[in-house]
């Protein structure tokens, strides 16, 4: 997916939101969003867009850290490592990313909870010693709201790398791209106003994020510049194999696809695609093999088909360097290693 700027984002000769947003900040909005969707192609788009506007490297980390709490850790662990990503390609590219200032130490002895209580009670209002008005005074609501206040809005929320307006700004965003929060949505809506937000950047978010996330009747062009190859690894690979993703799997589809890179002899371990995968060979000639069979040879415009809870692997022969475009559906499972002897099929 191609980032297009959405929404309204103007801002004043000085750079300060006059309109509606900066482009740091615009930019803050979509490395939200794309962080809550798990969409990491797209995410590091947005990265370079906020590092090109100013964004520093502990803003953009910080804001992404903060999200654990309302899109989780796998997500953001992820978009964490996207972020390393971007800035090695960056310094490839000669282009400098400023690190940022280091959180400032929390000066009082006040415990998290004690300080998340506070923030939460700026924030949203909540009168002296009112918990988080959950449906019940259950020990699970009561559990989860001493986490909000001592972790999320206690040692999270008292950082200053990002102020208060900017935090919302990016919770809103993330809120806004998620499904089935509409009362977190608002709440927070609530708080960005309580935070320094205005009512129209308010409003503006959720324009910018889902003009950007919607499809419509629009046509996206994903251009090859934004397909940054990374190595496949050791984990999973044997030989020198580079992966270049194409896109990631949304709402719109289950599927991922990405171009697959193998040099002469490089292959994948064993493994298991939950719904099946389809190679599209580009480039060399391909070698694929599943447990218990023969190992087949697919050559330039061949595409090979295989099924869904099939234990296999497949990579590249011996003198030819060769290139697939995968298509594969659900989870895969990484088994072991593809051994000489199986490879030259003895």
């Amino acid at each position: 997916m191609e980032i297009v700027a959405q929404g309204p984002v103007e801002q004043s000769a000085n750079g300060e939101p006059g309109g509606v947003f900066t482009p740091k900040q615009n930019a803050l909005c979509l490395i939200a969003a794309f962080t809550a969707r798990g969409d990491v192609p797209t995410l590091e788009q947005a990265l370079n867009r906020g590092f090109d506007a100013g964004l520093t490297v502990n803003e953009a980390r910080e804001a992404i850290v903060q999200l654990y709490a309302y899109c989780g850790f796998p997500r953001c662990l992820n978009s964490l490592a996207a972020v390393g990503r971007v800035l090695d390609e960056r310094g490839k590219q000669g282009k400098t990313t400023a690190p940022g200032q280091d959180n400032t130490p929390i000066p009082d002895g006040r415990t998290s909870y004690d300080i998340g209580a506070e923030n939460q009670r700026t924030l949203f209002k909540f009168p002296q010693g009112n918990e988080i008005p959950l449906t019940r005074n259950a020990p699970g609501d009561q559990i989860i709201n001493y986490y909000l206040r001592a972790h999320l809005f206690g040692d999270i929320f008292a950082r200053d790398i990002l102020d208060w307006p900017t935090r919302e700004l990016v919770t809103i965003s993330a809120l806004s791209a998620m499904t089935g929060v509409e009362g977190q949505l608002r709440a927070h809506q609530a708080g960005g106003l309580s935070a320094g937000l205005t009512q129209k950047q308010v409003n503006a978010i959720g324009t910018v994020v889902q003009k950007t996330l919607s499809t419509g009747n629009d046509q996206r062009v994903i251009r090859r510049s934004d397909m940054a190859a990374r190595p496949g690894g050791n984990e999973n690979f044997t030989g020198d194999v580079a992966v270049r993703f194409i896109y990631m799997p949304d709402s719109e589809s289950n599927v991922s696809a990405a171009y697959v890179t193998f040099e002469p002899g490089a292959r994948t371990n064993w493994h298991i695609h939950e719904r099946g995968q389809r190679m599209v060979i580009t480039e060399g000639v391909c070698w694929t093999q599943s447990e218990g069979g023969q190992r087949i040879t697919a050559n330039a415009g061949d595409v090979v088909i295989c099924p869904a809870g099939v234990k296999h692997w497949h990579g590249a022969s011996p003198d030819s360097r060769m290139t697939h475009l995968v298509l594969t559906g659900g989870s895969v499972q990484w088994l072991e290693k593809v051994s000489d002897e199986q490879y030259n099929g003895n």
